[in-house]
């Protein structure tokens, strides 16, 4: 319980005749006479304002949230009381995140039942919890602030990006992908195993036309087959220290975690196998390939607390490792961030050694403050040397992605948050030329 302002205003307003008494000695009375009156209004107003014990408050959160998403929480309240309340309700979030909408303000009807969302984005990855839930009423009259604590412990898992999945999930349904940044190739040959109908393209043949499908939609619809199924994808994770740099709060480690996921998915779902390998100077987590569309549940939940860390990457390992664990030809995707053009040769020098058997892309994740130093206009003399020097360092390093893509090894470079689609569509457009 706190005084407000007006209480204390109105405290200090009758305590005035006091500071006259000396000279006036009948304002001594009236001074206390307006103390009286005043400490018997907060005193009224205090016991006429419902208690925050008749409100009910309970949390309901999924046990498992999403990295850099927007995740719905929940607060239920229900007032027990005869008369409505207007509260103030706060929350011990897991950390770090950004949250919207926090603290809210509801007015609660006499017995009823009241629920309020506010939008929680994690940070980072790992088992964590939520903590106290804070309330806050204001009195009837004003004069008070009643506060009260409600512990409630609640552990979450901060997983990789999964409503990301599953919203490729429904757009893949609908045969809307292109709206995820998705570019489909063209299928060049055709496959015997029916897939799935969607809408005409111009670049169809005529006999893939479904004409009952057409009939029933009053558009032309084709029928999709598969052309390649049960081939392998090797997902490699760098965790080392070029993963740690952040964009928008997010580490390019779980940006890189959450497009692995997605291309996971995407990779399953065409009924391909899928393993997953993340190091450093050491092999953090090797998951054997997987098949079925469960698959990205299962690896989710062997990897939502592997964090990045600051050491140098040993690429040596991580090949001579995927190399011993898996001989079947496979994709093998390599996600990281390419520091300088030194970096970039030691990864191509060690990625170089798998082309046999296996066909090898490597996903780079651009410096996004390198790059916007790189497009700004300067002003002065210091940011023009820091404007040329950054475009000798972007252009050096795309000197040295052009080296990679020549020794064989496919290759990508994006923006962090282009990564995902970036990815998928080169899969599927390696799947559509038929290279592995």
């Amino acid at each position: 319980m706190m005084p407000r302002w007006r209480l204390i205003v109105w405290t200090l307003a009758a305590g005035l005749p006091f500071c006259v008494s000396p000279w006036f000695p009948a304002a001594a009375s009236l001074g206390l006479a307006l103390t009286f009156s005043v400490a018997a209004t907060a005193l009224i107003d205090l016991l006429l304002t419902p208690r925050l014990r008749d409100v009910e408050v309970f949390r309901d959160a999924r046990a498992v949230l999403s990295v850099g998403a927007r995740n719905p929480i929940v607060v239920l309240l229900r007032n027990r009381t005869s008369s409505p309340i207007v509260v103030t309700v706060h929350d011990e979030p897991p950390q770090p995140s950004r949250w919207e909408d926090l603290p809210f303000t509801v007015e609660l009807p006499p017995q009823q039942r009241v629920a309020a969302t506010y939008f929680l984005e994690p940070h980072q990855r790992g088992a964590d919890q939520f903590g106290t839930l804070f309330l806050r009423l204001r009195s009837r009259w004003g004069f008070w602030t009643l506060q009260a604590d409600r512990p409630q412990p609640q552990p979450v898992k901060i997983y990789p990006d999964i409503q990301s999945v599953r919203q490729v999930e429904l757009l893949a349904r609908q045969n809307r992908l292109a709206e995820a940044g998705v570019r489909l190739s063209r299928l060049r040959g055709r496959g015997s195993d029916f897939d799935r109908l969607r809408e005409y393209r111009r670049e169809d043949e005529y006999r893939n036309i479904d004409w009952k499908a057409t009939a029933r939609h009053q558009d032309l619809i084709s029928r999709e087959y598969v052309v390649e199924r049960n081939q392998n994808l090797l997902l490699v994770l760098d965790t080392g220290r070029s993963m740690c740099n952040e964009f928008a709060g997010v580490t390019h480690f779980d940006r890189a975690m959450n497009a692995a996921m997605l291309l996971a998915y995407v990779a399953l779902r065409q009924g391909d196998t899928v393993g997953l390998i993340a190091g450093d100077q050491t092999i953090r987590r090797w998951i054997t390939p997987v098949r079925g569309r469960g698959g990205v549940e299962r690896m989710i939940g062997q990897i939502y607390d592997l964090q990045p860390a600051y050491v140098a990457t040993d690429y040596d390992l991580l090949v001579n490792q995927l190399r011993y664990r898996y001989r079947k030809r496979s994709l093998v995707v390599l996600l990281t961030h390419g520091i300088d053009e030194l970096h970039l040769r030691s990864i191509t020098d060690a990625m170089r050694r798998l082309r046999t058997p296996h066909l090898v892309l490597t996903a780079l994740l651009q410096n996004v403050p390198l790059h916007d130093r790189m497009n700004t206009v300067p002003e002065t003399d210091l940011e023009a040397f820091q404007v040329a020097t950054a475009a000798e360092m972007v252009t050096a390093q795309h000197e040295q992605l052009l080296a990679v893509q020549k020794s064989g090894l496919l290759a990508i470079d994006c923006l962090p948050d282009q990564l995902s689609s970036r990815l998928i569509s080169r899969y599927l457009d390696i799947k559509a030329r038929h290279l592995l």
